[in-house]
C-alpha cells in the first residue's frame, strides 16, 4: 500500500510516497495492490464547490482564510500539525472560500472535509 504524505522543509512543501513492505526471513515483499488511494481533493461539482479534505490526521494550528476570501490555487487555507510537523493545506483551485468546517485547535481525521471552495 502506498500512502502519500506532504512534508514541509523550511518553506518548501514536498509530496512523498511511502510504500508499506513486509520482511520475512530477510526477503522483502510488498502486499498485493488493492484499490487506488482516494484523492486528497474531491473533484469540483457544479453548485457544490470543491471540497478540500485533510490529507492526514492532525490538529488545526491556524486558519488563514475566512468564508468569502478569494483564493488562488496554492494559497494556504490552514495549517495542520501532524507528527510535530506543520503542514500547510493549500487551495487546490482558484475560487472563493465557501465554508471552513474546522476551528483552530480541532483534531481532524484524514479525509475529513475541512473547507469548500466555490
Amino acid at each position: 500500500m502506498i500512502k502519500v504524505y506532504k512534508v514541509k522543509i523550511g518553506e518548501k512543501v514536498y509530496e512523498v510516497e511511502v510504500e508499506s513492505v513486509t520482511e520475512i526471513n530477510g526477503t522483502i515483499s510488498t502486499p498485493a495492490p488493492t484499490s487506488a488511494p482516494a484523492p486528497a481533493v474531491a473533484p469540483a461539482t457544479p453548485g457544490n464547490g470543491t471540497k478540500v479534505e485533510a490529507p492526514m490526521q492532525g490538529m488545526v494550528v491556524s486558519i488563514d482564510v475566512t468564508p468569502g476570501t478569494r483564493v488562488k490555487a496554492g494559497d494556504t487555507l490552514l495549517v495542520l500539525e501532524a507528527m510535530k510537523m506543520e503542514n500547510p493545506i493549500v487551495a487546490p483551485v482558484d475560487g472563493v472560500v465557501e465554508s471552513i468546517s474546522v476551528n483552530k485547535g480541532d483534531t481532524v481525521d484524514g479525509g475529513a472535509v475541512i473547507a469548500t471552495i466555490a
